[in-house]
């Protein structure tokens, strides 16, 4: 069985680091952007309100069979974004997210990679991700970590798959 908490990992350029509370008021920065939630919805969250997500995050799923594995992503000094994946078994649904000042500097297709990469050294044999089908650049990303279009739909997004 995988460990409860996700291990680090690096790409070339990024240090995925596990998610703590601490980090809460850096990444509020990195997010606060309200461009990042054009196709997710939402506004950007207060540190104390990621504070209090981090928390419930890092207390993992209270499913068993389920590990939620959350990664704050380093380049350089500072953070730049986040990956995560959501363990059952040999599959895991993931997502990526970084700054708008970090974006177009190919860091998301790199996080993404290398996650996928990662889940695969631990076990991971199916990585699937949703993205709206108008995000072009998510669908960049998708295609660059590996994963191709199912041709299936769920809640407006379509779905990509490795290994499906």
């Amino acid at each position: 069985m995988s460990p409860r908490t996700p291990e680090p990992f690096a790409t070339p350029r990024l240090t995925a680091l596990p998610l703590r509370v601490e980090y809460a008021d850096e990444m509020a920065a990195v997010l606060a952007d309200p461009a990042l939630h054009t196709f997710t919805g939402g506004a950007p969250e207060s540190p104390d309100a990621l504070r209090e997500r981090y928390a419930r995050q890092t207390a993992g799923s209270p499913d068993p069979g389920e590990l939620w594995w959350n990664w704050v992503l380093r380049a350089g000094d500072g953070l730049v974004g986040y990956v995560q994946a959501t363990v059952r078994g040999d599959r895991a649904e993931i997502a990526w997210v970084v700054g708008v000042p970090w974006q177009g500097k190919g860091y998301a297709r790199e996080a993404a990679g290398g996650l996928v990469a990662h889940l695969r050294d631990a076990g991971v044999t199916t990585a699937v991700a949703h993205i709206h089908p108008e995000h072009t650049a998510s669908a960049a990303v998708a295609a660059g970590a590996g994963l191709t279009r199912t041709g299936e739909w769920e809640d407006g997004e379509e779905r990509w798959g490795l290994g499906v």
